[in-house]
Order: C-alpha cells, then structure tokens, then sequence
C-alpha cells in the first residue's frame, strides 16, 4: 500500500491494484488524521505502525552507512519519523520535529533561530512555562531580549520591532489561558517585511480549527500533550517549519539537544491523533453550551469563549477559525472575585478534575495562578487579567448536561 499521497490533485481515477490510494487524489483533513504518514508494515502487513524500541540500527556496511535512514535513536527512530509525517502533513508544513515535551519544542525553536544579542517580540499573555523560560533563562543565562507585547493589536508588534535585531514574532493563539487572538496575516506580513520568522503556538487551536501554516507563518509550535494525545496518557511537542532550510535546522538542535520524542509515546499519539477530529468537534460543542449557560449565570461576572457573540475578538475568531469550531477551552470570573473562584475549584465535583493539562476527554477545571501560570510574575498575570480566581476550564467529551449540572451544584455552594 502506498502512502497518503501528499498536495495531490483530487482525482477519482482508479488505483492500478487493492491497497494503493487513487492516484493524485487529495484527501480531506479527517482522512489525513487517520492515515497521513502512515503506512502498513511492509513485512506483515500489519496496519499499526510498530513501536521501534531500538537504541542503534545495524548498518550493511560503511558505505552503506543510512542507507535504511537510521543510525541512533537520539537522531531518528522508525515509530517516530512516521509520527512527524503525520503531523507535517496535517499542520501543512514541509517537516516537524517531534520532541519529549512542548517545553522542549519551544526550547528547541529559541536556540535554532535566536543567538546572543538576537531580540524577540513575543505576546504578552502566553502559556507560563514559555513566558519564564524566556525571561529566566534565554534572558539571564544567554543575553537575549524579549519585548512582551499585546498581539491583540499588530501596530503594539510593529512598534517593538528593532529592525536588524528582532528575528523572532512568538504568537500564540488562542492564548493561554486568556484566549485572546492573533491577526496571523497582519502578522505574517510584519514578519515577511522585517526579516523575522513568525512563530505560532496553535495548542489551543489545534489543526482542526486552525493551521497556522495556511496565514503565513513560518514555524508552527504545538504541545502534542493536549489536543493530539487527548487522553492524559503522555506529554510531547512539536515543531513545524514551511521551509526545508528551516526543517534541518531545528532536526540539528533537536539532534544536540537530544530532546526527541519516545517511540511509545509517538506510538501512542499516532492512534489517539486519529479521532482529534472527532473529539474537537464535540468538545467545542460542549464547550458552548457551557459558555452560553455561565454568561447567564447570576454569580458570573465575565464568560470569555470565542464562540460567544460576546467575546471581544468574535470577528477574528469567525475570520480564523473554520466551521464555526471555537475549541474545547473557556474561562470566566465570579462575583466576590478571588476567593469564590477558588470556592468553586474546590467545591467542583466529578465529571470536572481539579488538575494542570488541557484538551483530554475527560473535563479538566484550573487554578491558573496557583498551577499552570504560577511562574508568571504576578504583575505580569494581573496586566494580562489572570487573577487568583481566574477560573480556566477545559471541556471534555462527556455529557454535556452533567457537565453543567456539576458546575451549578458547585456554584450553589459559593458565598458570594
């Protein structure tokens, strides 16, 4: 059998025999999740692409040296490579780079294409651990400097720019945990016209929503941990470059590093990725209708979900996210701020866990600004809005209305 045929022109001639896919044909984003890169195991057949738990594979010869295309699994591995095409092929980037954590994909990104005296504009509001590594670490140790900017608005980017100097623009979009938006053509566009690569972390958005490769950008970052896996099995990042030049570069640091991925955990991710359509589509189902339910709720102050006519950005959100698909992430605030936040978290019962993560099909609620935000200078979490009680849920695909009815006994109990 053949691999999915990749940037084909869609045609319904025959195959030349069972097994092989239509030539030319160009196949829809739900087929790519369950094939993309995939291909039956060319000595058994099996259609399960095996885990290679192999440290070194046997070369035929000096000269022969990579001539199967491994040689050390610190470098690439079979299970994993496969993985990397799939992702490629559905992020629509040239190649990716799987890692061991999204932390080692955006550790990965800053060493590739920033040096010392390299600058960066980055959004203001982003997930915690790539807000501090940027100030503690690429700042402190390796004398780079970030300017962290309100992407909301692309003339903040285009201000902070320092022509020559800047070689990275780090959106993210949606934001962790705020949700704001980015612009990604105005600005891919900035990037193009000053040099830079445009850097986006799609985590929330996942592929299904949104492709960041589709609106200019340069490099995609995801934590396949979230979305991807989808069932709090594992964790693991992604790098995705548009450009061949850019692939080899981030496969070097990656190399240097030694940051890849374990082939059981792409293992792993290779099947739970198959059903991200699915499990997108109903999450984001669910999730609006809890939105819809806490905007009316007397004790809720604010709900933000991007499928709210409310939300601030609605435009954007309709202009970037495809069919009407606004993810499985929402936030909201209470009356008595703080503390009743923190009553709710720890009055909600199951289906709802009170844990770090996101994106699973089992609902996760969160304490931003004791957990997954902690790291953040709280200065810094109050300018963007993360109070204590910042309540951040991640819908999963359980029923919807015992997911509603959990948070409205929750609500009941709160002194507010």
């Amino acid at each position: 059998m053949n691999m999915l045929p990749r940037n084909a022109v869609r045609s319904f001639s025959a195959a030349s025999k069972s097994g092989e896919w239509l030539p030319g044909a160009k196949l829809k984003q739900g087929t790519k999740l369950v094939h993309a890169g995939v291909s039956p195991e060319p000595r058994t057949g099996a259609i399960i692409t095996p885990i290679y738990n192999s440290a070194t594979f046997v070369q035929d010869s000096v000269a022969d040296y990579l001539k199967k295309g491994y040689s050390y699994s610190r470098t690439n591995n079979p299970t994993v490579k496969v993985l990397e095409e799939k992702v490629a092929e559905i992020e629509h980037g040239y190649g990716a780079a799987v890692s061991g954590t999204g932390m080692a994909a955006t550790t990965t990104i800053m060493a590739a294409f920033m040096k010392a005296g390299d600058h960066c504009v980055i959004s203001d509001c982003s997930y915690g651990g790539t807000n501090r590594i940027c100030r503690e670490h690429f700042a402190k140790d390796f004398n780079m400097s970030f300017s962290f900017e309100d992407f909301r608005d692309p003339a903040n980017i285009e201000k902070a720019i320092i022509p020559g100097k800047t070689k990275v623009i780090f959106s993210e979009t949606p934001a962790n945990p705020t949700l704001s938006l980015v612009d990604l053509d105005a600005v891919s566009a900035l990037a193009k016209k000053y040099g830079c690569r445009h850097v986006v972390d799609t985590t929330f958005a996942t592929p299904v929503i949104l492709r960041a490769m589709d609106h200019g950008a340069d490099i995609t970052l995801t934590s396949l941990t979230k979305f991807y896996d989808g069932h709090n099995i594992g964790v693991g990042g992604a790098v995705i470059t548009r450009t061949a030049e850019d692939y080899e570069r981030v496969k070097l640091v990656q190399n240097m590093h030694g940051n890849i991925m374990n082939p059981n955990q792409a293992f792993n991710i290779l099947q739970t990725s198959k059903t991200m359509g699915l499990r997108v589509r109903q999450q984001s189902a669910n999730a609006m209708k809890i939105a819809t339910w806490l905007e009316k709720h007397p004790k809720v102050t604010k709900c933000m979900y991007p499928g709210l006519d409310s939300f601030p950005q609605k435009a954007i959100a309709d202009k970037y996210h495809r069919d009407g698909l606004h993810g499985g992430m929402l936030w909201f605030d209470l009356k008595g701020g703080a503390p009743s936040g923190i009553q709710l978290m720890d009055f909600a019962a199951r289906p709802w866990s009170l844990c770090e993560n996101l994106g699973a099909t089992e609902s996760i609620i969160t304490a931003c600004a004791v957990m997954t935000h902690a790291n953040m200078l709280a200065e810094d979490r109050a300018k963007v809005g993360i109070t204590d009680g910042f309540i951040r849920i991640s819908v999963g695909i359980e029923d919807v209305d015992d997911l509603i009815e959990s948070l409205k006994v929750a609500l009941d109990q709160v002194k507010v």
